[in-house]
């Protein structure tokens, strides 16, 4: 899927999860719900790091570029070393390594391991790199037009401003970690979910995807998951546009009216 069709995946995928966790009786905060969606919002473009032509590659400029590059060696250098008899040849590293459950698991769990060693910096990190993709993916029209600079202050500013009301006490800081020192582990948690929200949508799609690498299937080990072909679109196409996003922001939708209790 493209970049909007993803995030907005992302995002009604995290108010999905606050409605469930509300059901279950672990209520998320309105700024946890609100900086979650932001956050899985996204963390579902982080896959295409291995991609150069993706929004993440653009989103920082030289330093994601350089960073696509060597994710993309990366990916292809692991692609190569445990391909099995079934899987195809490549010359590249794009819907690899990172379009799989084991990455959005260690990238997840980085990202709290980072806010639990980092403190506030740490978290203030995590927020920016994550609140500028959701604008470049929620706000791709006005991101397209505007500077990379004035992305990255808005990016900034909300991750100081957002890192300020959840420090506040009930706001939650310390959702479903209440043990001292574990506040903002759960940070991990949205970022794990919208990297699987991305490899689902692109398993929707023409090429399917390889998430449970390193799993065998039959003689692949990168085996791409996906519906039956028939039931496959191309990244773009209307029945992303048109049907799929529409889905989304609805869902999102109910899952926010659920979570923060409203009927």
């Amino acid at each position: 899927m493209m970049g909007p069709a993803h995030s907005l995946s992302g995002a009604a995928a995290w108010l999905g999860v606050g409605a469930a966790a509300t059901a279950a009786g672990y209520t998320m905060p309105w700024p946890v719900l609100v900086v979650g969606a932001l956050i899985c919002a996204g963390a579902a473009l982080a896959p295409d790091l291995d991609h150069k032509a993706a929004t993440i590659s653009r989103a920082f400029g030289p330093v994601s570029k350089t960073l696509c590059e060597i994710v993309d060696k990366l990916s292809y250098a692991v692609y190569k070393s445990t391909r099995k008899p079934g899987d195809p040849r490549r010359t590249g590293g794009h819907r690899t390594l990172t379009h799989t459950w084991l990455w959005a698991v260690l990238i997840g769990a980085g990202a709290s391991a980072i806010a639990y060693t980092g403190g506030r910096w740490g978290v203030l990190a995590i927020l920016f790199v994550h609140l500028v993709l959701a604008v470049e993916g929620l706000l791709w029209k006005a991101a397209r037009v505007s500077s990379d600079v004035l992305v990255w202050l808005l990016g900034a500013t909300s991750a100081w401003m957002l890192a300020g009301i959840l420090d506040q006490p009930g706001n939650g800081a310390n959702w479903l970690f209440t043990d001292p020192g574990q506040e903002y582990l759960w940070l991990g948690l949205p970022i794990i979910l919208g990297a699987l929200v991305h490899d689902i949508g692109d398993a929707l799609t023409v090429s399917g995807c390889p998430i449970l690498w390193p799993i065998p299937l039959g003689r692949k080990r990168w085996y791409p998951i996906g519906p039956p072909k028939a039931m496959r679109f191309r990244a773009g196409a209307w029945v992303e546009v048109k049907v799929l996003m529409p889905v989304f922001m609805l869902l999102g939708g109910v899952g926010a009216v659920f979570a923060l209790n409203l009927v």
